[in-house]
């Protein structure tokens, strides 16, 4: 701040913003947000987004959502501001949110949600390979779109799961899963087939990203990494890149979720592949209780029903 104002700011000190505050709002009664609070707020957004940092990195989301930059801020209500000029600690947290407001029409209790969850920190932050093997521009924006930790905390199993029923409890509830993979994705199908060398190969879940207009081959894992998924997540990004890519595609990319890993193994794992791939991890699975695994009073009649029918079947 220019020591000349900052003198002016020590000489006038609060009460002038207060009677400034009274001024407007007898000026313009019909208009609210006047206030000393807002006021106040107004300098601080002033403050934030007029550094030459901000101002580059404002010019950059315009670019990738194609409006002008000015546009941007105008496109996200001025409470949202607020809380994240507020709440952030940094130009490229708060531009984060600002695009995620934007990208996805987040209401102001998502936005705080996210803020409180720390999503800045999880977001785009799975372990990659993409910056050596895409070009700057897809590499950034396939960093973005995977995350280091996924929450799968709206699907219930048994405490014994397997793969099989983990993809299955994801499948029954696309949408939310869907909602957590992030803007852009849309589910092609569970246990995709791919034929290769006359033998039936499938895929845990295959997605399409439509703005980086490229595959998006998923393996789920419920156990920790170990290296040779590496090798299998590979092969399949191959394979979709032969067999379904079409020439307007980008290169496909593949994505582990595993129940854990270590950032070293998956590097190591990494050495010598050239396919864009990523590893995170997924926690907060739900564990059914034994009582909700019973089979219900209607499905035991349904099986007493079959078991007579085969007696009978067998007698005669």
């Amino acid at each position: 701040m220019a020591p000349i104002i900052r003198k002016a700011e020590e000489t006038w000190g609060s009460g002038v913003v207060e009677q400034l505050s009274f001024d407007l709002q007898e000026a313009f009664p019909l208009d609210r947000g006047f206030g000393t609070t807002n006021l106040w707020a107004m300098k601080k957004w002033y403050l934030f987004f007029s550094s030459s940092e901000a101002t580059e990195k404002l010019h950059q989301v315009g670019a990738e959502i194609d409006t002008d930059f000015p546009l941007i801020l105008g496109l996200v209500p001025w409470r949202h501001q607020v809380n994240i000029i507020t709440k952030c600690k940094s130009v490229d947290e708060a531009v984060f949110y600002l695009k995620e407001c934007i990208l996805n029409g987040w209401s102001r209790q998502t936005l705080d949600n996210s803020l409180k969850a720390n999503l800045y920190k999880t977001h785009g932050n799975a372990i990659s390979n993409f910056s050596q093997y895409l070009p700057e521009a897809q590499s950034r924006m396939a960093q973005e779109i995977t995350k280091d930790n996924y929450d799968f905390g709206f699907v219930t199993v048994s405490a014994d799961y397997k793969e099989e029923q983990l993809e299955a409890a994801l499948e029954q509830n696309i949408t939310r899963f869907l909602l957590e993979l992030g803007t852009g994705f849309a589910f092609v199908g569970r246990q995709k087939e791919l034929i290769v060398g006359g033998r039936t190969r499938r895929i845990d879940m295959l997605f399409y990203h439509i703005r980086l207009k490229a595959y998006v081959v998923v393996e789920l894992k419920v156990k920790p990494f170990d290296p040779a998924y590496a090798g299998k997540l590979n092969y399949y990004v191959n394979a979709v890149d032969e067999l379904l890519k079409g020439a307007d595609d980008n290169p496909t990319i593949g994505l582990l979720i595993c129940s854990d890993k270590d950032e070293t193994d998956v590097r190591w794992a990494f050495k010598g592949i050239q396919t864009p791939m990523g590893v995170a991890s997924y926690d907060n699975v739900q564990i059914a209780s034994p009582s909700n695994l019973l089979p219900s009073a209607e499905e035991l009649q349904a099986r007493v029903r079959l078991v007579e029918e085969e007696l009978s079947k067998s007698n005669d």
